[in-house]
């Protein structure tokens, strides 16, 4: 374990990002377990924050592995071992289908608390609370590309090389505190992670859109 939890992990971070600091950055965090440490830095930063909603698609009979993701778009990355862990084209389709609709509610809770942040012409820092697979990284990434930042950031506390490597490609700038040399999961890397909750999500963002 390396860091206490999201809290310090996100101090941390701040520490490394300091180069964007009143450079009015925009900070996107992957709901729902990356939004409080985006709200840190983000306040820290003297930026934005703002959610990318993106989800994996979960292998058949493992929901916590991820072989794809979808983001907001219907944009799906599909990884290259998904048939061998049983995500035939038929299941993939019944599974983004799941996970659009999840998104879909997730908009509509988040949406009226603080309508989505441009961020064309911006530094955007997007952020999760750790890597596994890189799958919802990968859809945040394009789907953020998509919408012209002048330059775009993946900041993580701890990923594994593998998955930085497969990650590097869609981002401008890579930022990881800790790459263990053995990798399970993200959770192991902290002393305490909670599941955030929707409603944590909703606080924060309402916070952010009162200014803090």
């Amino acid at each position: 374990m390396i860091f206490s939890d999201r809290i310090e992990a996100a101090h941390r971070l701040v520490r490394v990002l300091a180069k964007y600091r009143g450079r009015h950055p925009l900070v996107v965090a992957i709901p729902r377990g990356a939004v409080p440490i985006g709200e840190i830095l983000a306040r820290e930063l003297s930026g934005d924050l703002d959610v990318v909603l993106v989800r994996k698609l979960r292998a058949p009979g493992n929901p916590e592995f991820a072989i794809g993701s979808v983001a907001e778009s219907g944009w799906t990355y599909i990884a290259p071992y998904a048939e061998a862990a049983g995500g035939d084209s038929e299941y993939l389709e019944r599974e983004k289908s799941f996970q659009l609709s999840v998104i879909r509610k997730r908009r509509e809770r988040y949406t009226p608390l603080r309508p989505p942040i441009d961020p064309k012409g911006r530094i955007v820092i997007a952020v999760d609370d750790g890597l596994a697979t890189g799958a919802t990284m990968i859809s945040a990434l394009h789907a953020l590309r998509s919408q012209n930042p002048s330059w775009l950031v993946c900041v993580v506390p701890v990923a594994s090389e593998e998955t930085l490597e497969k990650v590097r490609p869609y981002a401008d700038e890579l930022v990881c505190l800790y790459v263990p040399e053995f990798f399970h999961a993200v959770g192991q890397f902290y002393s305490n992670f909670p599941q955030v909750s929707d409603a944590e999500v909703e606080e924060i963002l309402r916070r952010s859109g009162e200014g803090g």
